[in-house]
C-alpha cells in the first residue's frame, strides 16, 4: 500500500489557522495478486515483502542495504525456502512485479519509541478500514488543537486482519481530546498511550 500525506497549516488571522490535509491511498495488491494466487506460500511471501519493505535487487533480497538470505526469509515468514526462491523467480521474470518489488523500502515505526521520547501515540480502530477520510478527519482534530504529527502509519486492510491507524504526535494527547477523536467519522475505538 502506498500512502501519500500532505499536511499544511497556514495562519490566516490572529489566532485562526487554515488546515489542509490531502491523503491519497493507492492499493496495488489487486493489480498484482494474480501472479501469486496459484501458490499460497508465494502469495504470503509477496505480501510480507510489501509489509516489511523487503526488495529484490541484483537477484537478491534486501531490507534497505542489508542482504537477506533465502533461508532467513523462509524462517521469518514460516514458509519453505524453495517457495522463497520461486517467489524471487516470478518477480524477476515479470517486469510489472520487478518495478514494484525492486523499489520497496523499510519504514521505521515510531510507536514503541514514542513513549520514551515523550511523544503521543494514538491507535485508531476503524469501523470500516476501507472508508476514505479517517486519517484526514483525525489529523484535522489533532491539528486544530495545535499538536504536530510526527508520523502516521496505516495497516493495509487487504493484508491485515484487524487494521489500525497509528498516529505519533509531537507531544502527549490530552485526555479531553479522546472523546472528540472517538466521535470522528469512521472511528470505532481509540487508544491513547
Amino acid at each position: 500500500m502506498y500512502i501519500f500525506i500532505h499536511y499544511r497549516m497556514k495562519k490566516r488571522k490572529k489566532g485562526q489557522y487554515l488546515y489542509t490535509l490531502n491523503v491519497l491511498i493507492y492499493t496495488m495488491w489487486k493489480q498484482i495478486e494474480h501472479y501469486f494466487n496459484a501458490y499460497p506460500q508465494r502469495k504470503k511471501i509477496a505480501q510480507k515483502m510489501l509489509e516489511y519493505g523487503v526488495k529484490i535487487q541484483n537477484n537478491n533480497f534486501y531490507c534497505g542495504p542489508i542482504e537477506l538470505a533465502d533461508s532467513k526469509i523462509a524462517r521469518a515468514f514460516q514458509v519453505d525456502r524453495r517457495a522463497v526462491t520461486a517467489t524471487r523467480d516470478v518477480i524477476t521474470k515479470e517486469p510489472e512485479l520487478l518495478k514494484i518489488f525492486s523499489n520497496l523500502a523499510p519504514t521505521c515505526h515510531l510507536k514503541e519509541v514514542a513513549p520514551h521520547m515523550k511523544w503521543g501515540v494514538i491507535e485508531i480502530i476503524p469501523a470500516d478500514p476501507s472508508m476514505p477520510g479517517i486519517l484526514a478527519d483525525v489529523a484535522t482534530i489533532i491539528a486544530t488543537n495545535n499538536i504536530s504529527i510526527r508520523q502516521a502509519i496505516v495497516d493495509d486492510f487487504e493484508f491485515t486482519e484487524e487494521p489500525r491507524l497509528y498516529i505519533i504526535t509531537e507531544k502527549q494527547i490530552p485526555g479531553t481530546l479522546l472523546s472528540t477523536i472517538r466521535n470522528a467519522r469512521g472511528v470505532k475505538a481509540v487508544l491513547i498511550y
